[in-house]
């Protein structure tokens, strides 16, 4: 199914990236690594024998390299898997306004930069899967992550438009939408509160991360990965602008 599809996966050196990478390289895909963390990145892609390429996306000139390096090495892009994101939680009128800035930068205007940079080549060969990796919160919202939620649903509708646009191309483009993900930031984060509430991590996860889904568990990295390698697959073609929720029941409600 992806065997010599040529992908590019962003925040590749960990977590959902790192997992993404991985999938697709077993299937046989020809994965384009990158990060801002250089020395894991090389790390990890040396391991599944995959290029990497360290990056800055929050800058224009960044994502215009990473596609420009991925097309000399390989003449074309058939998927881009958009990853790389952070998080802050403050209030409104606390929130860092430098923060801000950094956020949407690298969780909206680069995976904009990126589609458009891809998307000569998929128009060229009427063929591109583009998936953005999204949130929960890309559909609702919480409390103190203006900045996370605000580039999350503004990647929701970047994910609408260009579904749109790419129909008739031959490229589809849809966010996958889950809850918590066990990845090394969300890990920390579990700590983190359950010092500061006094409670163990299991209680964390099920009243304090996930007290609106009915399905109490933390998502692997693996089971978005096998998703976003299911919308690259022939049953996917008639899909595309879409959110897919992987939730555990958190917007049923």
């Amino acid at each position: 199914m992806l065997k010599d599809k040529v992908t590019i996966v962003t925040g590749a050196a960990s977590g959902i990236g790192l997992s993404v990478a991985q999938e697709f390289a077993k299937d046989g895909a020809k994965v384009v690594m990158a990060d801002v963390s250089e020395a894991k990145l090389k790390e990890e892609s040396e391991k599944i024998g995959q290029s990497y390429f360290p990056v800055d996306l929050t800058k224009r000139a960044g994502c215009r390299g990473l596609v420009d390096f991925t097309l000399e090495k390989h003449k074309r892009v058939d998927v881009l898997v958009n990853v790389a994101g952070v998080q802050t939680v403050a209030p409104i009128d606390q929130f860092p306004e430098d923060r801000w800035d950094f956020i949407i930068a690298l969780m909206l205007t680069a995976p904009f930069y990126l589609t458009k940079y891809v998307w000569p080549s998929m128009k060229q060969n009427e063929w591109g899967r583009i998936i953005n990796l999204n949130s929960i919160h890309g559909l609702v919202a919480s409390e103190f992550k203006s900045a996370y939620v605000s580039a999350k649903h503004g990647l929701m509708g970047l994910t609408k438009t260009a579904g749109l646009e790419g129909g008739p191309l031959g490229i589809t483009v849809n966010s996958i939408c889950p809850a918590y993900v066990r990845t090394p930031l969300v890990d920390n984060q579990i700590a983190d509160q359950a010092k500061s509430h006094g409670i163990s991590e299991e209680e964390v996860v099920s009243n304090i991360m996930l007290v609106k889904s009915s399905i109490k568990k933390l998502l692997e990295p693996k089971t978005v990965a096998d998703i976003a390698k299911f919308l690259c697959s022939p049953a996917a073609n008639s899909i595309t602008g879409a959110a897919i929720p992987v939730d555990g029941g958190w917007t049923a409600g």
